[in-house]
């Protein structure tokens, strides 16, 4: 029995899956840097779906990842869901192929395409595994898995719903320390971006792909933002950045940003008075550390609707104002001047939101992980 204890200590075979958006990414990636620091020695293989975000990503951050072929339900198009049942048996062949060559200790779930085959072949094999859960509406998929699961990671109240009570734990989801870290930056940040520190700024971000509605609303009340004097860094994504370049011109005008990407999220969050922005989990955890009002227009177009869930977490405690994405074009733009108007209740809103930061959400999960290995 004596070398295997040794084994299990000092030297821990882990599996990460998951993956599909950066939401799903980011915080993988944290966790394995956390394990590596925790354990020095332990081996991290992730498996991720062939042709989704994660297979270059990952690599990036210095881990091998193997591919599985699989996709979600195709919401709307019979023919294509077709051939799901046929791509999750052979997910789920490979899986278990994958966890016999590379025999882990556990396995942790990040949710995502490649999660479910996966953590379903470590219960066929009873290979202890964790989900990491990041939003506040969990999905069918994790859902199904938790019954099994050893743990829970969770990041909001009121997951008893979907995940049995015993197992959960409230670690929150982890950020990119790099990304929240603005203090002090404000100057630095505005003259990077080539504004005036002292103008009114507003950041509008709707992730690496883009927002069509919060870009729209944003290309229709210009004038009003101009009218105001406000400034605006205006993070497009890159399906819509070269469509609002043709209709405006690289330098609309000295106070309108126009990005197709932000290399330096940390310096535009930080010369920013006021945040307008999509409602993925990673993001709203991002935002709770940096501590400024927030206007959170959901994205009706993710399964179960969680954005909007991830967002009324935040409305309850008074630490966001949320906008319908049906009625943004209409009304975001005003609502974010009147905002600007009110300090007051700015202030208010930038103290709730800071109250729901979580702390070192990477190295508590990490140290779960290694807990089921013993």
């Amino acid at each position: 029995m004596g070398p295997k204890k040794i084994k299990m200590n000092n030297f821990p075979k882990i599996i990460i899956s998951g993956g599909g958006t950066g939401g799903h990414i980011f915080p993988a990636v944290a966790i394995a840097n956390a394990l590596k620091r925790i354990s020095p020695n332990c081996e991290i293989l992730f498996v991720g779906a062939l042709g989704r975000m994660e297979m270059e990503k990952v690599p990036a951050a210095g881990y091998k990842i193997v591919g599985l072929k699989i996709s979600g339900i195709q919401r709307g198009s019979i023919l294509k869901n077709l051939s799901l049942p046929f791509k999750v048996i052979g997910s789920i062949r490979k899986a278990m192929q994958i966890l016999t060559e590379f025999k882990p200790d556990a396995v942790v779930g990040v949710g995502g395409y490649a999660s479910g085959p996966l953590l379903y072949a470590a219960s066929l094999k009873g290979i202890p595994y964790l989900i990491q859960e990041q939003n506040s509406y969990a999905g069918m998929t994790n859902k199904f898995l938790g019954k099994n699961a050893v743990k829970v990671c969770v990041a909001f109240d009121g997951m008893e719903q979907f995940f049995p009570a015993h197992k959960l734990l409230k670690t929150g989801n982890p950020v990119r320390k790099n990304v929240i870290d603005i203090k002090d930056k404000r100057s630095v940040g505005a003259t990077t971006l080539n504004l005036d520190p002292v103008k009114r700024t507003i950041l509008v971000t709707g992730g690496s792909l883009g927002a069509g509605t919060l870009n729209k609303s944003i290309e229709k009340h210009l004038p009003d933002l101009l009218e105001r004097d406000v400034q605006v860094v205006w993070q497009t994504g890159k399906y819509y950045y070269q469509g609002i370049i043709e209709r405006l011109g690289v330098d609309h005008h000295p106070n309108i940003k126009i990005l197709e990407f932000l290399n330096h999220m940390d310096l535009a969050y930080a010369a920013a008075d006021l945040i307008i922005s999509r409602a993925g989990a990673g993001t709203i955890a991002e935002l709770c550390f940096i501590e400024k009002p927030v206007i959170l227009v959901p994205s009706p177009n993710v399964a179960e609707d969680h954005q909007t869930q991830n967002a009324l977490a935040l409305v309850k405690n008074d630490a966001a104002i949320i906008i319908k994405d049906s009625s943004a074009v209409d009304t975001l733009v005003a609502e974010a001047l009147k905002l600007l108007d009110n300090p007051e209740r700015c202030e208010k809103l930038s103290h709730n939101i800071g109250q729901m930061a979580m702390e070192d959400a990477d190295m508590v999960i990490a140290e779960e992980v290694l807990k089921l290995i013993g």
